[in-house]
């Protein structure tokens, strides 16, 4: 039986307080929708963000669609201006070094936790996700490589026990994610990646927490030298 969209539900009866949460629930899709296409630069930095067009796209109001535009706002991610309209952000230069500081500090702690528990399984698991960036290094489609990375990298966090970390992850990397979706097509930076993946892969197999940490902080720290490269390719995508 097909199920009914967030949006198709909006059409039914409901009571005030249920309105209410349906439409910050039809905010919060629209809201991910968008902070996806941003992310992946489908919504490149300057694009004017039209919320009429948005709201006729979700068949929706404006009043959901704002709320999601400003969420994105708070997040650094589009700039309002009151008597322009919205446009997708320029990525901050400035923010990127200190959030590859909150990920080596984070990430290099949980994959020396995973190195010392992790099991068979985790590797297998591991394995599977490197097999498929390499397949799709192979055939250039940088998207499904950039979904397998995020899958890496939570699976890491998963296996050292400390899930909640990913959700933090998720925050302080978006910029970062937003200038990396450039160095995989621009820099050929695909197989290095797989490279890269694999020397943590088999710190964890051999359970070497220190060379676990080392392969990571490495791996981190490719993100810097990247985007000075990139900021000079493509200026008006940055700030």
């Amino acid at each position: 039986m097909r199920q009914a969209s967030e949006i198709e539900v909006l059409a039914v009866p409901v009571s005030p307080e249920t309105g209410r949460l349906r439409r910050i629930t039809t905010a919060g899709a629209i809201y991910e929708r968008l902070h996806a296409d941003i992310v992946s630069l489908r919504m490149p930095p300057g694009m004017l963000l039209q919320e009429k067009r948005i709201a006729d796209d979700f068949g929706v109001s404006r009043t959901p669609v704002r709320e999601a535009l400003l969420r994105l706002s708070e997040g650094g991610l589009v700039d309002i201006y009151p008597q322009s309209g919205t446009v997708v952000s320029r990525v901050p230069v400035s923010a990127i070094p200190e959030a590859v500081v909150v990920r080596k500090a984070l990430e290099g702690t949980t994959v020396e936790t995973a190195a010392l528990i992790a099991t068979d399984a985790d590797i297998a698991r591991l394995d599977a996700i490197i097999a498929r960036q390499r397949s799709h290094a192979a055939t250039g489609n940088t998207s499904s490589f950039h979904e397998e990375d995020e899958a890496f990298h939570e699976a890491i966090v998963q296996i050292s026990g400390y899930p909640g970390i990913w959700t933090i992850l998720k925050t302080v990397k978006v910029q970062i994610d937003r200038a990396r979706r450039l160095t995989l097509p621009v820099l050929a930076r695909m197989d290095n990646v797989v490279h890269e993946h694999t020397i943590i892969r088999d710190a964890l197999a051999a359970h070497d927490a220190t060379a676990a940490r080392n392969a990571m902080i490495h791996h981190l720290s490719a993100v810097i030298p990247d985007v000075d490269e990139l900021r000079a390719r493509y200026p008006d995508y940055f700030c």
